[in-house]
């Protein structure tokens, strides 16, 4: 692992470690469970033909659910190594996590187009919609405050509790607006049948509740004041130099 020079590896806390791994065990048995709901009850996974709906929800809980939410515990994972790493990793997730939402996206929209169904009418598909805009746009501004080299430290300063308050947002989001996608599904294709606990329902349940329980989990890591990464004192320093090459500050304390 790497850290700074001459700098001592800060202490991870003792809990931390088990409920990271209970939120990988968590989302890695939703992602399993959305294969297996979607094999056993809905015919598999195909594009061009009439499974391509398919790829919709699995795609979207792979990106926007599961690795959306590592993207945020990155800074919780790796408190030791060097912090430009660290926002490379969390940046690039994060544009994984779209572009597998964006190939479920095209997926419902050639489905729909297919065969002539309207879009965008559904409380479901304008969630869907509103996450998809404000991620994209939490990247874009991500990335020019804090990867971008131009931004001047006054602004990221400002601007990161809203990153942070708007990141964890979206997520809580991504996991309410896949909730709606499963019932909607369910009552799709049950209709009256959903209430007399078919398989196929009690599965589709299950899965909702683990959802839950991966939204929860990840949420309880990140808000955990301790458990945030510590600054190292080699970032604060850089980060000083970095303040006044670019606004001008002397580093003497003001």
């Amino acid at each position: 692992m790497e850290s700074g020079a001459g700098t001592a590896p800060t202490p991870c806390p003792a809990a931390l470690p088990y409920y990271v791994a209970f939120s990988q065990l968590l989302g890695l048995t939703v992602v399993a469970m959305t294969g297996a709901w979607l094999g056993l009850y809905r015919g598999g996974i195909a594009w061009e033909s009439a499974l391509q709906f398919n790829v919709h929800p699995l795609c979207m809980v792979i990106g926007l659910i599961f690795l959306q939410g590592d993207a945020l515990l990155v800074y919780r994972v790796f408190r030791n190594e060097a912090k430009r790493t660290t926002k490379a990793l969390h940046g690039l997730l994060h544009v994984f996590a779209f572009i597998i939402a964006l190939v479920g996206l095209v997926a419902v929209f050639d489905y729909h187009r297919e065969k002539g169904y309207a879009d965008l009418y559904s409380l479901h598909s304008w969630c869907g919609i509103l996450v998809s805009v404000l991620y994209f746009v939490q990247w874009l501004m991500g990335f020019s405050f804090f990867l971008f080299p131009g931004a001047l430290f006054s602004l990221r300063s400002r601007y990161r509790p809203q990153h942070v308050f708007f990141g964890a947002a979206i997520f809580l989001l991504s996991v309410g607006t896949a909730l709606l996608g499963l019932k909607e599904a369910l009552l799709f294709k049950l209709g009256t049948k959903y209430s007399m606990s078919e398989p196929e329902g009690v599965l589709a349940n299950v899965l909702g509740l683990l959802l839950v329980g991966f939204g929860v989990v990840v949420l309880y890591i990140l808000t955990r004041a301790d458990w945030r990464r510590p600054p190292h004192a080699e970032e604060q320093a850089l980060s000083m130099d970095f303040k006044t090459l670019t606004e001008g500050d002397s580093l003497s304390p003001q």
